[in-house]
């Protein structure tokens, strides 16, 4: 990598958003600007661009079908405030890796034609993230791109943890618990590891909970569990995803309404979890709001909450007891009533929350005389991205 101080943008797509970071490289490694593009797909799609010196915003309405179409107005935006953008690498958060990418890769002809077979293990995500790292290949044909993969932080997971019980046959397909989110647990771990050596390598729960939401059961620094599975669909319920479901619901459905396979995908990826229990939003903040008045929003928040114990009581005993829970991502660093809802009862475990501590949101929100640290941490998947990028240039030097 160069020695003057370039750029490392990061790109971060969701099934219908996209993230983005632009790192100044240092040291220290240092975020100047970060971009949210939102409601990709629908009229009302919105870019927002952040300083990250000063934390201003400007908010702009824009025309996104697809997700290619957000990158020239974002590198546009970018461009606008840095100038012409003199990058070092493009790391890219790439959902689904298989059982092949233990860790980030330069995004090669041959790891792009590996994702793009890898495309219907995941077709919420992958197809998106492919079209960007292409789309910038365009843009960059010199600068490097690095995929770096979720799936990579439970590449140690326990055979008894991965397998399906379903035909060998399909393992050999590739069907197995892979495992989400493991650039923001990779993150937390790191950051445990920073303020609490001695609790990151104890039995960790670590609940990232948002949009998105899952949960690892990390031992010794090790994911030895997680609640997600062969797609980022199940375990939890989530803002629109249904989470864990019996299997049999489909060929029901199929023949009592007809319902077809990607109508059945449609229905547990977009309009379920917390959208569908509550009919009215996904977002718990809309649902805490009116659960007083509204027993279907009341409902969703509950069993939210419901699954989310059980998750914890479940991995407290995979990991032969607890340690420390860690909260994160938007509803777990911001919503200290459902942090609340979810301990409450697992005193059992050791665990006592501190209704103080937790109201403020503090780093950590269990009583002095709690036997397992319960803490709120932000996560950083951008920043992990970035590190992650400095790494593999660092073991794959190249003339710029």
């Amino acid at each position: 990598m160069k020695s003057s101080q370039g750029f490392i943008l990061t790109i971060n797509g969701g099934s219908s958003s996209l993230k983005s970071s632009l790192f100044q490289v240092g040291p220290p490694l240092t975020p100047v600007w970060s971009c949210l593009v939102d409601r990709i797909g629908f009229p009302d799609a919105t870019l927002t661009l952040t300083d990250m010196a000063s934390g201003t915003s400007e908010r702009q309405s824009i025309q996104a079908v697809h997700h290619k179409d957000c990158v020239d107005l974002l590198l546009a935006r970018l461009e606008q405030k840095v100038g012409l953008l003199d990058l070092d690498a493009i790391g890219h958060r790439v959902v689904h890796g298989g059982h092949r990418y233990r860790e980030p890769y330069m995004a090669t002809a041959e790891v792009m034609g590996e994702l793009r077979r890898l495309s219907p293990y995941d077709p919420e995500h992958l197809p998106a993230e492919i079209e960007l790292i292409e789309t910038l290949g365009r843009r960059f044909p010199t600068v490097p791109q690095v995929a770096c993969f979720d799936t990579a932080f439970h590449r140690d997971l326990p055979r008894v943890a991965h397998l399906l019980p379903i035909p060998r046959l399909y393992e050999a397909a590739g069907i197995r618990r892979y495992g989400f989110h493991g650039l923001s647990y990779a993150y937390l771990m790191g950051e445990l590891t920073r303020v609490a050596p001695h609790e990151a390598q104890g039995r960790v729960i670590l609940a990232h909970l948002g949009n998105g939401a899952s949960m690892a059961a990390v031992r010794g620094g090790t994911s030895i569990d997680t609640s997600m599975g062969f797609t980022p669909t199940a375990g939890l319920p989530m803002s629109t995803r249904s989470g864990d479901l019996d299997p049999g619901l489909l060929s029901y459905l199929s023949r009592t309404e007809g319902m077809t396979v990607e109508q059945f995908h449609t229905m547990v990826n977009r309009q379920s979890g917390l959208l569908g229990l509550s009919e009215t939003s996904s977002d718990i903040r809309d649902l805490l709001a009116c659960e007083g008045r509204d027993v279907r929003a009341a409902e969703a928040v509950a069993l939210f909450c419901y699954q989310a114990k059980k998750w914890i009581g479940s991995f407290a005993a995979a990991l032969g007891g607890l340690d420390s829970l860690v909260f994160s991502g938007g509803i777990g660093e911001h919503a200290p009533v459902i942090r609340a809802r979810i301990c409450e009862g697992l005193q059992f475990l050791g665990m006592t929350i501190d209704e103080t501590r937790n109201g403020a949101g503090r780093a950590v929100i269990s009583t002095e005389g709690s036997r397992v640290t319960v803490r709120v941490m932000h996560t950083d998947e951008e920043r992990e991205i970035a590190q992650s990028v400095i790494h593999v240039l660092a073991a794959s030097p190249r003339e710029r």
